[in-house]
């Protein structure tokens, strides 16, 4: 079963992943400073949940979990390993602009959501068909 995995940067700027899947009848969390800290304590509380399952006497195949991990754009762009003047030429979008939205100054827009991810989208396009010689 794909589920969805969100990954989000919280108030303190650590990150969080959840799930968001109305067809679960229960909720998993991870947090960490880093994302492969939260994905850790993610898989974690899987088990946890797992193990809960189990000693309530209820059946659900956990092992069957595919997770997709989807970031906020916040965390996409501090985890992203394009600078900001890099992603600035990608996006179109000013760098003193993008790095507000890494330090949590301010959250950007739906419009501006899109552009970063149209950027960037454009971007793997153009080098994924790239031929060095």
């Amino acid at each position: 079963m794909k589920v969805k995995a969100i990954i989000e940067t919280g108030k303190d700027l650590d990150y969080d992943i959840y799930t968001d899947d109305e067809s679960l009848d229960f909720m998993l969390l991870g947090q960490g400073k880093t994302i492969e800290e939260a994905k850790s304590d993610f898989l974690k509380c899987k088990e946890e949940m797992k193990q809960e399952f189990v000693a309530a006497g209820k059946s659900f195949d956990f092992d069957n979990l595919d997770f997709e991990y989807v970031f906020d754009t916040v965390s996409f762009l501090k985890y992203s390993p394009f600078t900001l003047t890099g992603l600035s030429k990608a996006t179109g979008i000013n760098c003193k602009q993008l790095s507000h939205y890494v330090t949590g100054y301010r959250k950007p827009s739906p419009k501006t959501i899109l552009r970063i991810q149209e950027g960037v989208t454009r971007f793997a396009k153009t080098f994924s068909t790239l031929t060095l010689v």
